[in-house]
């Protein structure tokens, strides 16, 4: 008996998660997967999880490596998961940094970030050359829009001829997007940009508030990376933690 206790034991010290590992959490995860912002909407239910005993193994086809890693980050994000095999498969509906591609990435990003609509935006890319038609709610998120189209690599210019619809003020509430998927785009923007794809950050989300740990250079960049964070889609708010090295 006391060498089944020690196992046990030993076992819990080198992967907790593995204790509590059954099909009904198994299955949980699976359904957690499937619902998730990310799996849902931005891949468009491209990609399947199946989890065994805590360890999630992924399949299904996406365009480019930047949507298997979010895939692979979403999931690895959620409650009880062990660790995630990542099988997706990559097959690019058109070249890199074409058109094609472009449309596809401004899409995206609007589907990540906040105060902007992909379902109200339509986007039209000639020689790089990018339009934006449809309709905002107001100034602010009609601009929002063309800023995040040139955020994208390849993009000459943009002609904003997005129709602004005023609409009464709303509260400001949140989109109610899971945990998981807001961890994970928070991850992906402070990747991508620039400035901050560098800092080593610990991001956890709980009930859309976002808690950031780690070092920055400067508190310019620890503002930076916050910023960041805020602008990621269901954000209700961020507690920034992180230490700027002295």
């Amino acid at each position: 008996m006391k060498i089944k206790n020690l196992s046990v034991l030993l076992a819990f010290i080198a992967c907790p998660a593995a204790l509590f590992a059954t099909p009904a959490n198994d299955l949980k995860i699976e359904d957690a997967a499937k619902a998730s912002y990310n799996l849902r909407v931005v891949l468009e239910d491209r990609v399947t999880a199946k989890a065994t005993n805590g360890v999630v193994t992924l399949t299904g086809t996406v365009l480019d490596n930047d949507d298997k890693d979010l895939a692979a980050s979403t999931v690895g994000n959620l409650p009880s998961v062990v660790s995630v095999t990542n099988q997706i498969k990559v097959e690019p509906s058109f070249p890199a940094h074409s058109d094609g591609w472009m449309v596809f990435k401004i899409r995206g990003l609007l589907l990540m970030r906040a105060n902007v609509s992909a379902i109200n935006t339509k986007v039209v890319v000639t020689d790089g050359n990018v339009i934006l038609t449809g309709t905002a709610d107001n100034i602010a998120q009609k601009e929002l829009t063309e800023a995040y189209a040139k955020d994208i690599v390849g993009v000459k210019t943009v002609k904003n001829d997005i129709t602004v619809v005023a609409k009464p003020t709303a509260t400001n509430v949140s989109e109610s997007i899971d945990d998981a998927s807001i961890t994970a785009q928070v991850k992906y923007a402070l990747l991508v940009h620039t400035s901050t794809s560098s800092v080593k950050t610990t991001v956890v989300t709980t009930n859309g508030v976002v808690r950031i740990t780690g070092d920055a250079d400067s508190a310019a960049e620890k503002t930076l990376v916050a910023k960041l964070a805020a602008a990621v889609r269901g954000v209700k708010s961020v507690t920034n933690d992180m230490t700027v090295k002295s």
